[in-house]
C-alpha cells in the first residue's frame, strides 16, 4: 500500500422502525426511524489521482457490476464535495471492496460515501470538524450522516437528523440478502399508490422499542420491529413475505425487511442463534446468508494518514 494511501470503513444499516408519512413538496417523505449499525462493511481505499476514478470489487454473491463506476457514483461526489468544501483542486482514485448487498435496502452506497468523507479528510490533512462532516453527509443523501456516526440513533425529517439512541447490550441479526436488488424509487411509489385516497398520519417512533434498547431487551425489541414499506415491497416481490415467514419460523424474537428491501433481517437470541438460524436459511438455499452483530461504530480509518 502506498504511504499517500488512506482506507477507511463503514458498516451496513439497518432500520428497527420505519414509520413512512406522506410524500412533501419537495419529493420525499416524512420518516420515524431507527437506525441500527450491524458489522458488514465497505471498505474504501483513496489515493490522490490525476482525475477522480472509481473502481469497485467484492464477494462475488454481491452485484457489484451494478455499482456505477462514474461520476454519478455517490462516493466520486463525496470526494468532489469534500474538495470544494475546502476550495482544494484535488483528485482521487477510489476503489470500493463491497461487503454490504448492493440495492439491499441496508445503505451500502451511503455507506460509501461516508467512508469516503472520512478517507478523503485523513489523506488531504483538512481535519474537518464533525458537524461540518455531517452537514456535508446530509447533502449527499439521506442515510449519509448515519453512516458517519453508526451507533443506533433515531432518524427524523427524510432521515437525514441523526439524534444518538441509549442503547444497551449486543444484538444478533440474521441478513437473509437477494440475489437481486429492489429499487427504493419504485417502493414509494407503491406505497403512496397503496395508500392513495386515505390518510397517513405522521410517523412516530415506538416508545416501546425505544424502552426495549435503553433495557437492552432483545425480546421486547422484537416484539417492537416494524416497518412501514413492507407492505408495498410484498407486492412488488411477494417471495420476501413467503421468506420473512419462513425465517420466523425458526423460532427467532422478530424478523423485517430492512428499509426499503429486499434484505430480510431476523433478531435471534444471541450469537449461537443466530449461527442456527443462518444455516437453517442457508439449507433452504433462499440466498445469501449472514450474521452480524450490532449496534457498531461508524465510517472510520482504518490505515494510512491520520
Amino acid at each position: 500500500m502506498s504511504a499517500a494511501e488512506v482506507v477507511a470503513v463503514a458498516p451496513a444499516k439497518i432500520n428497527l422502525c420505519l414509520g413512512v408519512g406522506a410524500p412533501r413538496p419537495d419529493g420525499y417523505h416524512t420518516l420515524a426511524t431507527v437506525y441500527q449499525a450491524i458489522g458488514v462493511y465497505d471498505e474504501v481505499r483513496v489515493r490522490p489521482a490525476e482525475a477522480d476514478t472509481v473502481t469497485v470489487t467484492g464477494d462475488e454473491r454481491l452485484a457489484v457490476a451494478d455499482v456505477p463506476t462514474d461520476a454519478s457514483n455517490i462516493a466520486v461526489r463525496a470526494a468532489r464535495l469534500l474538495a470544494a468544501h475546502h476550495g482544494l483542486a484535488a483528485a482521487v482514485a477510489i476503489h470500493i471492496v463491497k461487503g454490504i448487498p448492493v440495492a439491499g435496502g441496508m445503505a451500502g452506497g451511503s455507506a460509501d460515501a461516508a467512508a469516503t468523507l472520512v478517507a478523503c479528510d485523513a489523506l488531504w490533512g483538512t481535519r474537518t470538524p464533525p458537524e461540518e462532516l455531517a452537514a456535508l453527509a446530509g447533502r449527499l443523501g439521506s442515510d449519509v450522516p448515519f453512516a458517519l456516526v453508526g451507533g443506533t440513533a433515531v432518524g427524523a425529517g427524510h432521515g437525514e437528523l441523526v439524534t444518538p439512541v441509549p442503547t444497551q447490550g449486543e444484538y444478533w441479526w440474521v441478513v437473509l440478502e437477494s440475489p437481486a436488488g429492489l429499487s427504493t424509487p419504485a417502493v414509494y411509489r407503491e406505497i403512496d399508490r397503496l395508500r392513495a385516497g386515505s390518510g397517513v398520519p405522521e410517523p412516530e417512533v415506538p416508545a416501546a422499542l425505544l424502552r426495549a434498547l435503553a433495557d437492552g431487551d432483545p425480546k421486547v425489541l422484537g416484539a417492537a420491529l416494524a416497518n412501514d414499506l413492507q407492505p408495498a415491497a410484498f407486492r412488488l416481490r411477494p417471495e420476501l413475505e413467503r421468506n420473512l415467514a419462513t425465517g420466523l419460523a425458526q423460532a427467532p424474537l422478530g424478523a423485517l425487511l430492512s428499509g426499503s428491501g429486499p434484505s430480510c433481517l431476523f433478531l435471534c437470541d444471541g450469537k449461537p442463534g443466530a449461527a442456527q438460524l443462518a444455516e437453517a436459511l442457508t439449507e433452504r438455499g433462499l440466498g445469501p446468508v449472514s450474521v452480524a452483530a450490532g449496534p457498531v461504530s461508524g465510517a472510520r480509518v482504518v490505515s494510512g494518514r491520520s
